[in-house]
């Protein structure tokens, strides 16, 4: 049995967003999903293992992830209220959640021996921080560490993310990754009073052989190494919106390894490239490996 490459762990919710006064707008997301998805569409098989609605929300969203290609035995359906981020306000943003079908989860249904085949697994954003999800998560990682896979993790701040996440779930997620994400946003959350240069200091106490990707929007981003600091600027587009174009981000940068890029510059330049395609769209949209080749082509002939 075929088993996927890439493990993507965590919530898959629908985003209710108010643009105008009274008018709702509803968009499959949820940071884990977002990765998957883009991970699937860039040609690294992928699964996206987690929890849904048996309702119409949760159609949707199973609906999307066939359509990305997505190893559909690790998607779970329960009968439970269709997670739900409420978002009156984007500007400033504004938002809660609703509904419980991420936290029913259950690690044992997943196929049998996939953590044999499996190659990559990553933990990121609200899972990590409702219960009892997040120990089932944390737990599945420290059992794949030990199994040899590398561990991707994206805090992606919430503001559901207490005291006992900042100071257990956090560095323990820390010191399991291979390869951590974090924006100039998470960093001011997770560190608030520190420099970025103390931030930092304080991740390389706690996992000195991680490779820290640090992500600043329109700045661009800072890869971390253990012996070296790469700088990649953001590439220019026409910018529909900046939704998910993080977890398009992070996406990149995994599948460029798992696809064989070895130049870490090469890396980044993908990474890039798979942001500003999904700045390119409304909503979180998931890159092809087409339109990143193709982005990439172009900025060589400019």
């Amino acid at each position: 049995m075929v088993l996927p490459r890439a493990v993507v762990f965590g919530e898959a919710l629908t985003d209710l967003v108010q643009g105008t006064p009274g008018q709702w707008m509803g968009y499959p997301g949820g940071a884990p999903w977002n990765v998957a998805r883009a991970l699937s569409r860039l040609g690294v098989s992928s699964a996206f293992a987690g929890s849904v609605s048996m309702d119409s929300l949760g159609d949707e969203i199973v609906s999307q992830s066939e359509a990305a290609a997505l190893d559909m035995r690790f998607i779970q359906r329960v009968d439970r209220d269709p997670l739900v981020a409420i978002v009156p306000s984007s500007r400033p943003p504004r938002y809660f959640f609703a509904g419980d079908a991420d936290l029913f989860f259950d690690p044992d249904l997943m196929p049998e021996g996939w953590i044999n085949q499996a190659e990559l697994c990553h933990f990121s954003c609200i899972s990590l921080a409702r219960q009892p999800l997040a120990d089932r998560l944390v737990k599945i990682a420290r059992q794949a560490k030990e199994a040899g896979k590398r561990i991707s993790y994206d805090p992606n701040w919430r503001n559901l993310m207490d005291s006992h996440y900042r100071e257990q779930t956090f560095p323990t997620m820390i010191t399991l990754a291979d390869m951590i994400k974090l924006s100039d946003e998470d960093l001011r959350q997770i560190y608030p009073g520190l420099t970025e240069h103390q931030a930092m200091d304080e991740l390389r106490a706690l996992n000195p052989q991680s490779q820290i990707l640090f992500t600043r929007g329109e700045h661009g981003m800072i890869l971390h190494t253990p012996d070296s600091q790469l700088d990649q600027p953001a590439i220019a587009v026409k910018v529909e919106d900046t939704v998910g174009a993080g977890d398009a981000c992070m996406a990149g940068w995994l599948a460029a390894e798992l696809l064989g890029i070895a130049d870490l510059r090469e890396r980044l330049q993908f990474s890039a490239a798979c942001a500003s395609i999904s700045c390119r769209h409304a909503g979180a949209h998931a890159p092809a490996l087409a339109d990143v080749e193709g982005l990439l082509q172009l900025l060589k002939h400019t």
